[in-house]
């Protein structure tokens, strides 16, 4: 496992790119690290996941929401998760998985330890942080305190009537081709970490954050998987950005985003009642609720 021995919270510039080798995952994989601003005490430890439809992208090209993430205080490791049809489906979701285990072993050499563990993602990084949550909660470990869904890609189907109105003039749909490539046999479709949006068992999981746009394509599953997250006791902290944002083919463009500070507000406000919920028991006057992994 190639890592540094150093604190990126401590010693690190506030990016810095590294190899990162795993149990399980034939290939090193890119980990990007985006820290706080000097100033800003840490809130998080959140691993995030770029968008790319599963066929593309790159921790690089997720910066502008590590970013967003990074300003309001969180530690952010963007992992260049394995890319489909080279390595399909469930092969980034497993390497996905055990980068969380490798970051929860990390917390003390980060200084970490008191900071909830978070994934975040978007468009295809959405999907990957809903079934890692999934999976998270269905085998123990690691504990988890939140995920922040930003566009997640989580119906196979891609029918939805916002999908459609933005295809309607368009020759080739990039999230049916991504599904096509990512899902390496018919059944996949049926696996709930790889099509978290139809997904059985809910229950459980850690609150969660879903944003998107009103322009976003993605709209309608999101709205669908907040709804079925709160049907399943789920705490859900939702918000519908306005205005154009181009998303979610904008995540991975290098030029400023005119959506970030709209972004940052509910980020801002979902990582405080994360961090809130992490403090000891008798802290804010009364016992806390743990990470939604470890409950029984």
């Amino acid at each position: 496992m190639q890592t540094s021995s150093a604190s990126p919270a401590a010693a690190l510039p506030s990016v810095r790119e590294e190899r990162l080798s795993l149990p399980g995952v034939d290939h090193a994989l890119a980990l990007r690290w985006s820290l706080p601003p000097p100033g800003v005490a840490p809130t998080a430890l959140v691993l995030h996941l770029h968008a790319g439809a599963f066929v593309a992208g790159s921790p690089r090209e997720g910066e502008r929401v590590a970013g967003v993430l990074a300003a309001e205080g969180a530690l952010v490791a963007s992992l260049g998760y394995p890319l489909a049809p080279r390595r399909p489906f469930p092969q980034a979701l497993e390497a996905v998985h055990a980068a969380l285990l490798w970051l929860q072993r990390q917390r003390k050499r980060l200084h970490a330890d008191g900071l909830p563990l978070l994934l975040a993602g978007e468009e295809a990084g959405g999907n990957l942080a809903a079934a890692a949550a999934l999976a998270a909660h269905d085998r123990g470990a690691p504990p988890l305190h939140g995920q922040i869904l930003l566009s997640p890609m989580l119906d196979v189907c891609t029918g939805t009537a916002s999908l459609r109105d933005a295809q309607a003039h368009a020759v080739q749909c990039p999230w049916s081709d991504g599904w096509r490539q990512y899902l390496a046999s018919a059944s996949d479709v049926l696996h709930p970490y790889a099509a978290p949006g139809r997904a059985l068992r809910l229950a459980g999981l850690p609150p969660a954050l879903l944003v998107s746009a009103a322009d976003d394509p993605l709209r309608d599953e999101t709205h669908a998987y907040a709804a079925r997250l709160r049907e399943a006791g789920v705490a859900v902290s939702q918000a519908l950005l306005d205005g154009t944002t181009g998303w979610p083919a904008s995540y991975r463009d290098p030029a400023p985003a005119p959506w970030a500070q709209a972004l940052q507000a509910h980020v801002r406000t979902f990582l405080q009642a994360c961090r809130r919920a992490c403090e000891p028991p008798g802290a804010a006057g009364h016992r806390l609720p743990r990470p939604a992994a470890a409950q029984g």
